[in-house]
């Protein structure tokens, strides 16, 4: 199974962040604008939380109120697991779903290098099996070469 690293070195490795002290409506906005369910919450270069549509709709608008004008701090999820370039998509699949998760950062030496998401798990998994596939299509076909 393959490991974070090889999976980033495919991925594209820009993560949008924004300030805790942001209004939500920036931070709503740049989601919009770049296609994107999440931003990282960054503080003088720290990870602090995370902030996703999800996170918009439950602490804001199924409570009754838009909110658009208040902070991010204020609906973020402080909360934040990683990874790291070394573990395992197994286990980023594993986490995720334990702590139903939808946006995984990346952390080497205190930075974040990366996000993952689902989708990203799942396409990595689906090229390690076909390559697996084509290696058993070989062996049994005769045409294998160690």
């Amino acid at each position: 199974m393959p490991i974070v690293s090889q999976l980033l070195q495919g991925k594209v490795r820009e993560v949008w962040s924004i300030a805790p002290q942001a209004p939500v409506s920036d931070a709503l906005r740049l989601m919009a604008d770049k296609n994107i369910g999440a931003l990282l919450v960054m503080e003088e270069g720290k990870l602090v939380g995370i902030f996703s549509e999800r996170d918009y709709a439950r602490n804001s608008i199924l409570k009754g109120n838009s909110c658009l004008a208040g902070k991010i701090a204020q609906l973020m999820t402080g909360t934040v697991f990683y990874v790291s370039p070394e573990d395992s998509i197994e286990s980023c699949m594993a986490l995720m779903t334990e702590k139903h998760i939808r946006h995984l950062p990346v952390m080497e030496n205190g930075q974040v290098i990366g996000m993952l998401t689902p989708g990203d798990l799942v396409r990595e998994i689906i090229a390690d099996q076909k390559i697996t596939i084509e290696q058993l299509e070989r062996f049994i076909t005769g045409d294998y070469k160690a």
